[in-house]
């Protein structure tokens, strides 16, 4: 695959995307690279005055962009009701939908509004939420694509049952894997329902690699061994704007395919060109996004 850039963003006129996560790094990022193409972005996050910040640094390098911000709070599934609910008392069709908010190993057990382990709610749970939610505006959109934004990590998880919501035990790398781990399998698992269903949509999911954002001073921060690790891998890490590069190919590329994983190809994909990413065998496994559909809903 040729280096992919910004530039070969095809024209996004006339489609209406919603980013999650969308008032810094990568998510501002992604909403910038789909302003620039001509797209109506709603930037969704859950700090007012950072969305307001957003969307200014935007209309002032793109001063035609048509982007706004709206509250979305993926701690809280009232707050994803109330987002989607607005998003489809509007009726307009939805184009693209970048599942991109996530927190990273918080060192101790947190909770969101509803219950859940922090991480597997606020990474997986309120995007799987969302993405039903929204459902129906992308099913009367042509071609509408939904993009998960995994990690190299989800190769390391596993969706351990006996301990969905680490009540038993918590362990903050282990939680943020299965996180990563079931953004896939709900990704691929969306796309066998759209072509079983014909509901018409492309559902794939890109990685990051080692981008330069907040993520990591948010969640482990830069102390101790993982922050020491951190450090010594910055010398192969790129920019957020490259980091976005995989999320943005896989909203936009005729290239990219249903069930799709992209990231960069470069020292163990933590940057370089976009290509397709490795991913572990167990996230493709039908049969485990099956037995997790069912265990979730008991």
């Amino acid at each position: 695959m040729a280096k992919w850039t910004v530039a070969d963003i095809p024209s996004q006129n006339g489609k209406l995307a919603v980013v999650t996560g969308a008032t810094g790094g990568l998510g501002y990022k992604t909403a910038l690279g789909l302003a620039h193409a001509g797209a109506e972005v709603v930037l969704a996050g859950r700090n007012r005055e950072k969305g307001v910040v957003a969307v200014d640094k935007i209309t002032r390098a793109l001063p035609a962009a048509k982007v706004r911000f709206e509250m979305l709070d993926l701690a809280s599934l009232a707050s994803v009701r109330s987002f989607a609910e607005a998003m489809v008392s509007r009726g307009r069709q939805l184009n693209l939908l970048i599942n991109n908010a996530g927190v990273m190993q918080l060192p101790e057990r947190r909770l969101t509004a509803d219950g859940f382990e922090m991480q597997f709610g606020t990474n997986h749970l309120s995007h799987f939420a969302l993405t039903g939610l929204l459902l129906p505006l992308m099913r009367s959109a042509r071609s509408a694509r939904v993009v998960n934004v995994s990690s190299l990590a989800h190769r390391g998880g596993k969706i351990d049952f006996n301990n969905l919501q680490a009540e038993r035990s918590y362990k903050s790398w282990g939680a943020y894997q299965q996180s990563k781990l079931a953004n896939l399998l709900f990704t691929f698992e969306l796309q066998r329902r759209s072509d079983a269903y014909g509901w018409g949509l492309m559902s794939n999911a890109a990685h990051p690699g080692f981008a330069r954002t907040d993520l990591m001073s948010n969640g482990p921060g830069t102390k101790g061994l993982m922050g020491a690790l951190s450090n010594v891998l910055k010398v192969f890490s790129h920019s957020a704007s490259d980091g976005a590069l995989p999320t943005l190919f896989g909203a936009t590329s005729p290239k990219a395919a249903p069930m799709g994983y992209y990231g960069p190809n470069g020292f163990y994909e933590m940057s370089g060109p976009v290509a397709p990413a490795k991913v572990s065998p167990i996230a493709k496994d039908e049969g485990l996004a099956r037995k997790y559909g069912r265990f979730r809903r008991n």
